[in-house]
């Protein structure tokens, strides 16, 4: 890595190739983000009761008279799941006689005030097949898991730039062809594909983006421009969503981002450090000397010094497999523990996402601020991440979101505005807190296998976001039982940081043998002692870069 970027230093970091690759990379950003949470919309369930037949001749009042009043939350509401028999009803003189029910066998009326159709209302996805409802965002996240756990080794295997842009035109192919979807069969097989390209995009243009750039370019880009264009993306829905109010047409709009990132193609290069790696030195140099007429400075005659080509061809090992992450005590271990903690953050994150359904208000207005609160946290990682120990940050970050959360119980019916307070204080908590633990990821994972372990994390994430969607349906036990539980996750994730190791201005490990060293447990705002002069973790590594990558995955 170190005789790559001397070889490349010709360039500089901030010329107008490196502007134009961060920007355009900046706004490949955003169809991912853009189809992030369509879940929500797309499955939304409006409001609904058995529908009543016209040609039951019923006047406005006996309709109404005929779908029973249930208490729900304390609140008194229609029956969403069962009338009463409509046979009884025509040979009573008043509704108040005592009448048997039965099920919605005419089918439901929902209410139209905030959706036109969604999937749900258009297939039926209620009472006795409300089980197809999470069921659909389960088969969504699977499919963002299975592009996390491949799309890693696809790129490595055949490129950054043919990834990134295969992963947009998956998004752009099938949320088309899900707006045609004649049933919920065949909406969940095409929905699953949308899941996969979704993450891949983000992955591929977060590793090309990072590849590309040097310096303190690469920190700005990884650390707060491309998420924060990432969230600009998810921004975006709601308002799409409040402006088109039937699922078949939003699906339709949410190909328009990728559709109009498919001409980069020509406008960004491929990476050339991976080219690099992949021994293809002459198709490197075509795209650094291209770069360099861009930014006006000179390259060498020989950008790659033969005798370091040599030492890359000779030094082709066999790479580390995934496997290698439980293969040592202590990188087991420190393994295990960001499995659990990325799991626990990103059932949280995405839970609070699913319940803003349940809160008061706007729904559109809820999720566009539950979106844009992600901007400040983002801000706020970003500043910790430089000034401050990771596990100090990661545990203030998350110990904020978790106290809101659950806190939520006692505010959530009776001050609809605090409750929304709170639900944007323990987003910036979670967000914030899953920023630095980007960070912190890379700078606990050796060199040699530190995508893997950042792919590894990221699968668990998608299998925590993955059982988020069924934390709904815990309501039906305990009104306030999915809060409890997205609070207790956090909780958790706050006393496994007690047991990492401190990286904060510590140098890189470069190999597993390194990270093998064993590390004394010390308190979060404890100052970490410089590595003794026989740990070889120091060796040529006084300047290494800090790894600054934040993401809500």
């Amino acid at each position: 890595m170190q005789d790559y970027e001397e070889s490349v230093s010709f360039l500089g970091t901030w010329g107008p190739f490196q502007k134009r690759v961060f920007f355009l990379l900046c706004l490949t950003s955003i169809p991912g983000g853009y189809n992030l949470l369509c879940v929500i919309f797309l499955l939304a369930t409006p409001p609904h009761h058995c529908h009543i037949p016209a040609h039951s001749n019923m006047s406005q009042d006996w309709i109404e008279a005929s779908i029973p009043v249930q208490v729900s939350g304390g609140q008194p509401e229609t029956s969403s799941c069962s009338r009463y028999k409509l046979d009884l009803v025509h040979n009573l003189s008043s509704p108040e006689d005592l009448l048997k029910q039965e099920g919605c066998r005419d089918g439901w009326t929902y209410s139209t005030e905030y959706y036109e159709s969604t999937v749900v209302s258009e297939f039926n996805l209620v009472c006795s097949d409300q089980w197809k409802q999470p069921l659909t965002s389960l088969v969504y996240f699977l499919g963002g898991l299975t592009g996390c756990f491949v799309s890693g080794q696809i790129s490595d295997r055949f490129g950054r730039k043919p990834v990134l842009f295969g992963a947009i035109s998956t998004l752009s192919i099938f949320s088309s062809a899900v707006a045609f979807a004649p049933s919920w069969p065949v909406f969940t097989v095409l929905f699953f594909m949308l899941g996969l390209g979704q993450i891949t995009s983000y992955i591929a243009g977060f590793v090309l983006g990072s590849e590309l750039l040097m310096g303190s370019t690469r920190v700005l880009f990884s650390s707060l421009c491309f998420p924060s264009m990432y969230v600009l993306g998810t921004m975006m829905l709601p308002a799409t969503a409040y402006l088109v109010r039937s699922w078949r047409h939003l699906s339709l709009a949410l190909a328009v981002p990728g559709l109009a990132c498919l001409p980069l193609w020509w406008l960004i290069p491929e990476s050339p450090r991976w080219l690099v790696s992949r021994g293809r030195f002459h198709e490197a140099e075509l795209v650094l000397r291209s770069a360099a007429l861009d930014n006006r400075v000179e390259a060498p005659y020989v950008i790659f010094i033969p005798a370091n080509v040599e030492k890359a061809t000779s030094e082709k090992v066999e790479s580390p497999s995934f496997l290698d992450l439980l293969r040592t005590a202590n990188i087991r271990n420190v393994t295990l523990m960001l499995w659990l903690i990325w799991f626990s953050l990103n059932v949280s994150y995405f839970g609070l996402s699913f319940n803003m359904s349940g809160l008061y208000g706007n729904p559109f207005l809820n999720y566009f601020l539950s979106m844009a609160v992600e901007l400040p946290a983002y801000g706020a990682s970003c500043l910790a991440a430089r000034s401050l120990p990771r596990r100090l940050s990661c545990i203030s970050f998350t110990l904020l979101g978790a106290l809101a959360l659950l806190l939520i119980q006692i505010t959530l019916y009776s001050h609809p505005a605090v409750t929304l307070t709170l639900v944007l204080l323990g987003k910036f908590g979670i967000i914030a807190a899953i920023g630095v633990l980007y960070m912190f990821t890379g700078e606990l994972s050796p060199t040699v296998i530190r995508n893997t372990a950042m792919s590894s994390c990221a699968t668990f994430s998608r299998l925590g976001s993955s059982v988020s969607p069924y934390l709904l349906q815990l309501a039906v036990f305990n009104q306030f039982l999915p809060w409890i539980i997205v609070g207790s996750l956090s909780l958790l994730s706050v006393l496994v940081y007690f047991f990492l190791p401190e990286t904060f201005r510590q140098p890189l490990p470069d190999t597993i043998e390194q990270m093998s060293l064993k590390q004394r447990f010390s308190w979060p705002w404890a100052s970490m002692p410089p590595p003794k002069d026989d740990e070889k973790l120091a060796k040529d590594q006084t300047t290494a870069p800090e790894i600054t990558c934040t993401t809500a995955l």
